[in-house]
């Protein structure tokens, strides 16, 4: 059995990769992601995207933050050989709810989450409701990214992955 410390290391790139193939995946294939998750409306980039670039020991790291932020940096990191480690998204449902959260690459956590507002406490008896639909809420979105990755994970590991979607992959980045 792998040292956990050797595994974090030989296996981290998996969490760059899956961030990378999402973004695609969001720009390209967004009938792919209402096949995962019947009830999306939507997934976008949200307001922070971090690349980073090891090649040559340079380590680049570029930040795209903002709300109204152009992608075209990332997309040149992305020429240049970089891999997302960090992407904000945001998820709306069919009844327009909407989750804002950052997965980050290296370590899967989900963080900076914000869920749909919940309807408001009128007295004592209302709070264990909250709390429980507060709960539904966060795991909404953790069930998503985990649904997500698993369908990545099955996709990585087929002969599709380098046969098809590595190569549309790179088209999309040099188009």
């Amino acid at each position: 059995m792998l040292d956990v410390s050797v595994s974090y290391n030989r296996y981290k790139f998996l969490g760059y990769e899956f961030l990378t193939w999402l973004w695609f995946l969001i720009e390209k294939d967004r009938n792919k992601l209402k096949e995962l998750e019947p009830e999306i409306s939507s997934l976008e980039i949200g307001n922070r995207i971090v690349l980073e670039n090891n090649i040559n020991d340079a380590g680049e790291t570029v930040t795209i933050k903002g709300d109204d932020a152009g992608l075209e940096e990332g997309m040149l990191a992305l020429k240049k050989g970089a891999v997302v480690t960090e992407l904000n998204l945001s998820y709306k449902s069919d009844d327009q709810q909407e989750w804002r959260f950052t997965i980050k690459g290296e370590s899967f956590n989900i963080a900076n989450l914000k869920p749909p507002e919940t309807g408001a406490i009128e007295s004592k008896d209302d709070i264990e409701g909250a709390v429980l639909e507060k709960a539904y809420l966060y795991e909404k979105a953790v069930i998503f990214v985990d649904n997500v990755f698993k369908y990545f994970v099955k996709l990585r590991l087929s002969k599709d992955w380098n046969e098809n979607i590595v190569p549309l992959v790179r088209q999309w980045i040099y188009s």
